[in-house]
């Protein structure tokens, strides 16, 4: 078996090259200069899927798998250098939202035969167990916060608006766009962040081909710098990087972390 990694920023695309290694998968990494984390066998510039596609039909790989952070708003910073595939996918898309526009990426390209597997195989380990993760209890005031709030996150992240929610006695502080989580939980700080409470969720019909949400130990440090005492993540939908020290932060930051 032979695949495609189009590696974005982040942790889960290293993650996903150990896994493959240990089931003897063979990975060809796709890079995107400026944007990719992991060494890349061949590096594209941002918007150049001709280039991309020739590249893995001299290879023989008809399977691809993204993984990774690729910002939305590097769309409106390299609009120019699009490519006419590029440019045919955003004229087809309804919207410019993050799913929408890798939902239209991957049906066009499997209309050329091309396949999209779900990695979760790769990276099952990772996903959030239900009840308490690490040794540091949410208190009865941060689990009512996070029960009231985790339907709204829902609703937000089906949107496609954003994966993540900040709330604090039962109000909703910060919602998650365009900005990503971090600076979503920054903007607290100058709110009411003592005392917030983070919710991080998948959409309804979470699709785990893409986009699916993440936490790590930069999220529990921008909690900490707010003054935040919770995360809350949704079990068995939510990728949780670097688990143990996830769990080594908790109790030091006395930061909870809690799969509802």
């Amino acid at each position: 078996m032979k695949l495609c990694l189009l590696a974005g920023a982040g942790e889960l695309p290293k993650v996903f090259l150990r896994k493959a290694k240990e089931k003897g998968v063979e990975v060809f990494v796709a890079g995107v200069k400026g944007v990719t984390d992991v060494p890349a066998d061949e590096y594209f510039p941002l918007g150049n899927l001709e280039r991309l596609l020739k590249s893995l039909e001299k290879r023989s790989i008809d399977q691809i798998v993204m993984l990774g952070k690729f910002e939305p708003s590097l769309l409106f910073s390299h609009l120019l250098t699009l490519d006419r595939l590029a440019l045919r996918i955003l004229q087809k898309a309804k919207d410019r939202r993050p799913q929408t526009l890798v939902k239209t990426l991957m049906q066009e390209l499997e209309s050329v035969g091309y396949q999209f597997p779900d990695p979760r195989p790769f990276l099952e380990e990772l996903l959030a167990p239900a009840g308490e993760i690490s040794p540091f209890k949410p208190s009865p005031q941060a689990m009512e916060d996070g029960l009231w709030g985790f339907p709204l996150a829902k609703e937000i992240a089906t949107l496609d608006i954003g994966q993540t929610l900040v709330v604090k006695e039962k109000t909703v502080l910060s919602v998650e766009a365009m900005e990503g989580t971090q600076k979503a939980i920054e903007r607290v700080g100058k709110l009411a962040g003592k005392g917030c409470r983070v919710i991080k969720t998948a959409r309804k019909s979470q699709d785990f081909r893409v986009d699916v949400p993440t936490v790590g130990p930069k999220t529990l440090e921008a909690i900490r710098k707010v003054g935040g005492d919770a995360l809350f993540v949704e079990a068995g939908k939510v990728y949780i990087l670097e688990k143990e020290k996830m769990k080594e932060l908790s109790k030091k930051y006395c930061i909870a972390l809690y799969g509802l």
